[in-house]
């Protein structure tokens, strides 16, 4: 694989997660993400009480994300062998946590109503 192309991407993930479920994440990723822009134009802003409540919740998103590649691709943590694939996992955790913290920050949002006095 010398070339690294967006198609190439779409292939690999798809071949790995399936086809189907692959753009079913895509798409409950792009509806999460314009919740969250809902949510902060209607608000005119943040509420710190919600953020600080989503950010304590990002170890619980990196931890599922984790859980949930290795599930769908029937591995085990014993079968992590070299670095690239501690880095993909690391990956996997971060971005885990940060889409988990976006998901809760928005369905506290949604839940609670309009903006708080938490709001800057």
């Amino acid at each position: 694989m010398e070339e690294f192309s967006l198609s190439t991407f779409l292939a690999v993930f798809e071949e790995m997660f399936g086809t189907w479920l692959f753009w079913a994440m895509v798409g409950v990723a792009a509806l999460i993400t314009l919740a969250y822009a809902f949510v902060l134009i209607r608000d005119h802003g943040m509420g710190m009480r919600r953020f600080l409540l989503a950010q304590l919740s990002m170890p619980v998103g990196a931890v599922a994300a984790v859980a949930f590649v290795l599930w769908v691709t029937r591995s085990r943590v014993v079968d992590i062998g070299g670095p690239i694939d501690w880095i993909v996992l690391l990956g996997v955790a971060v971005l885990g946590a940060g889409g988990f913290s976006i998901l809760v920050y928005v369905a506290q949002s949604l839940i609670r109503g309009g903006r708080d006095s938490d709001a800057t």
